[in-house]
């Protein structure tokens, strides 16, 4: 599993025009910190995608001046019907993402706080979309999820 996290953090760093500095790597999720001040921990879908789709992936976004602290971000795998919502859904707890082209995003803080406090007793979680060209259902490995979370956070809280 632990190659899981490994790929996914170098197809994070490859996938950005920015240098990224690992701070976490698991078996499913890993924590990155880039030049920008910006800090992901990042996970992907446990279905591979096909040539045809991206491959679906989730990240929290913490930035060092606070704007962010826990922004939610969904790469489904194909585009969001037009004013389709995604729906998070966490142990059971559901939470409705906005949606625009093949991006999710959280509400909010409020949310982002509620889904962060969900997480770190999940066991399951799933993104759902009503996509262009049928149903999107992606499944989301949570090995390592609170501690990546974490790492991004502390490597991106607010300087004071």
């Amino acid at each position: 599993m632990r190659a899981i996290g490994l790929a996914l953090v170098a197809a994070s760093v490859s996938s950005s025009a920015q240098a990224a500095r690992v701070l976490y790597a698991g078996p499913a999720w890993a924590a990155l910190e880039r030049e920008s001040g910006r800090c992901e921990a990042v996970g992907q879908a446990e279905r591979v995608a096909s040539k045809l789709n991206g491959q679906a992936r989730i990240a929290f976004a913490f930035d060092s001046d606070g704007r962010r602290r826990g922004e939610l971000h969904v790469r489904l795998p194909r585009p969001a019907r037009p004013g389709a919502q995604a729906l998070l859904t966490i142990n059971g707890e559901s939470f409705l993402l906005l949606t625009r082209g093949r991006d999710a995003w959280s509400r909010g803080p409020a949310q982002e706080a509620a889904i962060i406090a969900a997480l770190r007793r999940a066991t399951d979680m799933r993104v759902r979309a009503q996509g262009i060209g049928g149903r999107i259902s992606d499944r989301y490995l949570l090995s390592g999820a609170p501690t990546a979370i974490d790492a991004a956070a502390a490597a991106c809280a607010p300087l004071r």
